[in-house]
């Protein structure tokens, strides 16, 4: 009977995995069979025309790549130091418990309770506007839970002997953690800017809120200029547009753009985390 239900769970579970790897690999075919016509140089390396209609989605493109820059910039200092002190440094008692707690539950807000918090913030309390900086500054509040749970198991993962080791030969505590810690922990950080960096790079509601703009066909000058964004852009022609059955083309164009763009994000951090482990074994 163990054995029927046993294999009766992992036959479940099988089903299940290989539904989802269909449904993902389906979603992604379409869009590339859709999206491939659309993609032109033109389409790559032009302004937008008549309200998006036509034209290209430069703009869009590179104001994509200055808020994921801005925010892995912000995000991933402050979130692997975090995890470094509640991890090395902080007392074991209910205070960082509470702390530990809190950033988990951070980790399940919906995004536009970001762009909320984003809005009333940085873009009014602040007086930032509608700018890169607020975005970034946003999209990094969201993406900091996630760096730091993730870098924080990571850490616990290396054994207590190789501090042991390293402070009974009479290095320091931050020696220690930067020597015989950190880079054996680093490949499982990267893990963890990885999902921060797609969720960031594909967010809408917290940029809406806070940066984006649908027509904006002039790159920025300062990163307290507004800025068009990729999954903006994509929301307002598939939702929004006066000709959304006309501008299809430019919907699945930008949406394999924007998959392409994260998918290439991840895959460097993914040799990141590979040479890393390469590196450092044990």
């Amino acid at each position: 009977m163990n054995a029927f239900c046993d294999k009766f769970c992992f036959g479940l579970m099988r089903l299940v995995t290989y539904l989802v790897v269909l449904a993902v690999g389906y979603i992604i075919f379409d869009i590339i069979r859709h999206g491939l016509p659309a993609i032109s140089w033109e389409f790559l390396s032009a302004a937008p025309r008549r309200s998006g209609a036509a034209g290209g989605i430069f703009p869009a493109i590179v104001g994509t790549l200055y808020l994921v820059g801005g925010t892995i910039a912000i995000a991933l200092p402050l979130g692997m130091g975090s995890a470094v002190y509640l991890s090395e440094y902080a007392d074991k008692n209910r205070f960082t418990e509470l702390i530990r707690l809190a950033i988990i539950t951070l980790a399940g807000v919906p995004s536009i309770v970001y762009g909320l918090f984003g809005l009333g913030l940085f873009v009014l309390f602040f007086k930032f506007g509608a700018s890169i900086v607020a975005g970034s500054l946003t999209l990094a509040c969201m993406i900091l839970p996630t760096i730091i749970v993730a870098s924080e198991e990571a850490l616990h993962a290396v054994p207590q002997a190789y501090r042991d080791a390293s402070l009974a030969l009479g290095a320091t505590k931050w020696q220690t953690i930067r020597t015989n810690v950190l880079p054996y922990s680093l490949s499982g950080m990267i893990t963890g800017a990885i999902l921060g960096i797609g969720r960031a790079a594909g967010e809408t509601a917290p940029i809406l809120l806070t940066v984006a703009a649908f027509f904006l066909p002039k790159l920025p000058k300062s990163v307290f200029d507004q800025v068009m964004a990729l999954p903006y852009h994509l929301y307002i022609l598939a939702t929004q547009h006066p000709e959304a059955e006309k501008v299809r083309p430019l919907q699945y164009g930008t949406a394999l753009v924007l998959l392409a763009l994260v998918l290439g994000l991840s895959l460097i951090a993914i040799i990141l985390r590979m040479h890393f482990r390469k590196k450092y074994r044990w």
